[in-house]
This record gives C-alpha cells, structure tokens and sequence, in this order.
C-alpha cells in the first residue's frame, strides 16, 4: 500500500512539473525598420528608425512594457501640384504597451502549426512623441504672402496598434533566453505636429488624424527573476 502511494505521488509531481514551466519575467530588446507617414500630405513616403524596449511578462505570453523610438517619418512632395508640401519630422517617441499573445489562450504543439503561431500577439498602449521638422516647405508657391500654418517643433499624444510574432530560441540549459521579433505598428496621433503643418486652418476642419506606421525587425533578450508558468514553455 506505501509503495501504491509513493508510487502514486511520484506520477503526480512528475506530471505537475511537466505540465508547468519557468520562465524570465524581464526582457530587453533593441530593433530597426521603416516609417511610412499617413498624414495631411498625400505622398505617404518612407523614413528609417530604431527602437529599444524593456518589458516585464506576467506570463511568456502576456507582457507590459517601456517603448522608446527615435527616426525619422517623412511625407509629401515639393514638385507635386497643388499639394507642393514637403516635410521630415525627426521625432522621438516613447511609449508604453500591453500585449498579448496567441499562446496564451491555446494549447500548443511544438512540431505543430500551433507550435509556431504560438507567438503571433497584438497589443496597444499610449504614448507621447516630440516632431521637430528637420526640413519643411514653408512657401505656397501660387500664395507666398501667406505661408503653410504650422509648427517645427511639437509634441503629441498618440496611441500604439501592435500586430507582431514572437520566435522563441532556447539557451544552453532549455530556457527561451532569445527572442527573434517581427512587428507592424500603427500610431495615431492627437494633434497636428506630425507633419508640421495644421491643416486644419487650410480646410477649416478637423481633418483626419496624423498616423505613421513603423515596420520593425528586431531582437530580444531575456533575464532576471523566473516565474512559473501553468504550461509547458520549455522544449525538454
């Protein structure tokens, strides 16, 4: 009877601790990519940025975190007629964001389809960028006693939209240390600094919102305390 017992709560634990795993509650990361700007203007052209992130993980698939950007985002074009605006904003941006992943909500296999999605995550948050126009066409060339309205220095509220996925890589001893990231952010803007111009005192309306997206490829690394999680995240 002890050894039915032993035996029994041997199994137990043993299922327990395959059922569940460790996991680094802090990452850091750093990436590059390209800005495309949907402002006012109607070229929506094309700018480079960097980024750095400090994130803390409730669980491998549920995270918050610090984002900073720094770059340009740039728009319009000055041989265009009428619309001859141009602009490149090189902006700063910090933010925070909250996301989450499809792994958090599925049972996955790892050889399996599941296996490699269990990364794909969306997420959003808020944030503040600083504008300041590197270069902007300030003339109206068929009215140049009255020039386009507008500041060369800025800053906004604006909201982040995260849709990304996460490759996880494994260090020496089992645990996903590394993070391969690929990412697609949508930011809209409050305000009328992101292309330097207020358009709404040329139209005489609100206007749409400013919004840049900013496509990134980058790469995390994680650290610090471990925190337990209720499925298996390790590849044994």
């Amino acid at each position: 009877m002890k050894r039915i017992l032993i035996s029994t709560l041997f199994l137990a634990l043993a299922f327990s601790s395959f059922a569940q795993s460790n996991f680094y509650k802090f990452s850091i990361g750093a990436g590059a990519g390209i800005t495309q700007s949907f402002a006012d203007l109607k070229k929506h052209d094309f700018g480079l940025a960097g980024y750095a992130t400090l994130d803390y993980l409730f669980t491998p698939y549920l995270s918050i975190g610090l984002e900073l950007q720094k770059g340009e985002i740039n728009g319009g074009d000055i041989n265009a007629t009428p619309d001859d605006r141009q602009f490149i904003n090189g902006y700063q941006a910090v933010s925070v964001n909250g996301k989450i992943s499809l792994g958090q909500f599925i049972d996955f296999d790892y050889n399996g389809l599941s296996g490699k999605l269990r990364g794909l995550y969306f997420g959003s948050g808020l944030g503040i960028i600083q504008n300041k126009m590197k270069g902007i066409r300030r003339i109206n060339v068929n009215n140049p006693d009255h020039p386009y309205p507008g500041q060369d220095g800025s800053k906004d509220v604006y909201f982040p939209l995260n849709l990304g996925i996460n490759f996880f890589f494994p260090d020496q001893e089992g645990f996903y240390r590394y993070t391969l990231n690929v990412n697609c952010q949508s930011n809209v803007t409050l305000g009328e600094g992101l292309d330097g111009y207020d358009n709404s005192s040329l139209t005489r309306k609100s206007g749409k919102p400013d919004i840049y997206s900013f496509y990134t490829i980058g790469f995390k690394y994680s650290f610090g305390k471990m925190g337990l999680y209720k499925k298996t995240f390790r590849r044994f």
